[in-house]
């Protein structure tokens, strides 16, 4: 987004909270440092939503979105079968 000032830090803070629980519930939970694919497209939709164009994000990002929602999915039930 080329910012270079401070001035919309907490605004941007907001977005990316906001952006990190749509794609949580989208797609199911995931820490945002530990999942590339995951924090990638919370900076997508942060920057859609930034520019105006949120409307747009699911179409453009669904392969990205279903990929990882089937890796979470998978990760999940990997994980539920060793406890």
């Amino acid at each position: 987004m080329h910012i270079s000032h401070s001035s919309e830090d907490d605004n941007l803070k907001r977005l990316l909270s906001f952006s990190f629980e749509d794609i949580k519930a989208k797609c199911g939970v995931f820490e945002i440092e530990e999942n590339k694919r995951g924090k990638e497209l919370v900076f997508e939709r942060t920057r859609y939503v930034y520019n105006d164009a949120l409307e747009y994000f699911d179409n453009n990002f669904l392969s990205q979105l279903t990929s990882l929602g089937i890796e979470l999915a998978t990760i999940g039930g990997v994980e539920s079968e060793t406890i």
